[in-house]
């Protein structure tokens, strides 16, 4: 059979499609990606060529699946991509990008495969969250544990991962930040003790917002204060994600009190037991303090993202009564140490 005949022709950024094969001019380690040559796969990838400055890029039509002449608009860069209509239907075998496992085992420079780790680990969310299926839970645990087990064990690399910024406002990247600096957080508390199992907490710190694949987008990134009615569907949140994680066979102990009490807070306020101080369980109040310091440093469309010293005064000054006083002086020094 003939080899397709190549047809690479150069575009400008704004006219990026999903399904376009990209060649970017130089390695992964000076730009935003994973691979200098790639398919797009969502709106996600080509809002991250206009935050990198990237002009224009070649795009071979012969290995892209969209016609040169197709001019469908895309969706709007401003929602998230959970379930977007015409998203790729992800079997279990993909959801954990191969380039999770090939940094981790690399040698590259730590500063690089901090980047590499955390880009990877945000494309197996984004691909979870499109397609929450029970397959696809298990496999992206098998992804965080192997997470989990490196940045305990690497202690150069994961000083990295706190300072990487993805601070936007899709729910998957989200995800990472949480899980990853929850991690961080519970390396300092718990590491050497063997009374922790340290990939079920992963587990339950990554996938903290896995219920809100059940709420809709539109109130997810909606401008403004939700209605009452919207609030009582998002407050349902935390016990939609523990059924899924109970459909999938895929809860344990650790997860189940992350996801159900990670918007719970030390004086009573939280939801959606309104539960307090005692009654909260320790891993919970680590995801808690992550989980509001993500949110603060997230660029939003109705708010300016703080810098994360700016964020850690507000959360001492504003609201330490939401958070246990040791866990935030603890998580406060994964940045000022």
């Amino acid at each position: 059979m003939p080899e397709q005949e190549s047809k690479v022709q150069t575009i400008e950024i704004r006219d990026l499609k999903v399904g376009m094969y990209v060649i970017l001019p130089s390695g992964w380690f000076s730009h935003p990606f994973l691979k200098s040559q790639f398919r797009i796969e969502s709106p996600r990838e080509i809002q991250k060529f206009f935050e990198s400055g990237i002009q224009e890029v070649q795009v071979d039509f012969s290995r892209s699946e969209i016609a040169e002449n197709n001019s469908t608009p895309q969706a709007e860069f401003g929602q998230d991509e959970m379930k977007q209509p015409g998203a790729v239907k992800w079997e279990p075998e993909q959801i954990v990008p191969r380039e999770l496992s090939e940094a981790i085992l690399s040698d590259i420079p730590p500063s690089e495969k901090a980047k590499a780790i955390k880009e990877s680990s945000i494309l197996m969310m984004q691909r979870l969250l499109e397609e929450p299926s029970a397959a696809n839970i298990k496999a992206a645990k098998q992804g965080i544990f192997e997470t989990v087990d490196f940045i305990i064990s690497d202690d150069k690399t994961s000083g990295y991962l706190a300072n990487i910024t993805h601070h936007d406002m899709y729910t998957y990247t989200h995800s990472v930040n949480v899980g990853i600096l929850s991690i961080l957080l519970a390396k300092r508390l718990y590491k050497g003790t063997g009374k922790h199992n340290m990939r079920e907490l992963g587990a339950g710190f990554f996938l903290h917002d896995l219920g809100k694949v059940s709420v809709d987008i539109s109130i997810i990134n909606k401008q403004g204060k939700l209605t009452d009615e919207e609030w009582a569907i998002m407050k349902k949140h935390p016990e939609a994600g523990a059924a899924l994680l109970a459909g999938a066979n895929e809860i344990s102990e650790e997860s189940a009190v992350i996801v159900l009490q990670h918007h719970e807070r030390e004086d009573g306020t939280g939801y959606p037991c309104g539960i307090k101080a005692g009654e909260i369980h320790p891993y919970a109040r680590i995801c808690s303090i992550a989980d509001v310091f993500d949110a603060l440093t997230a660029e939003r469309s109705y708010k300016k993202k703080l810098k994360p010293i700016a964020a850690l005064r507000l959360m001492r000054d504003e609201m330490l009564n939401h958070f246990q006083r040791d866990l935030f002086e603890n998580f406060a020094r994964i940045f000022v140490a």
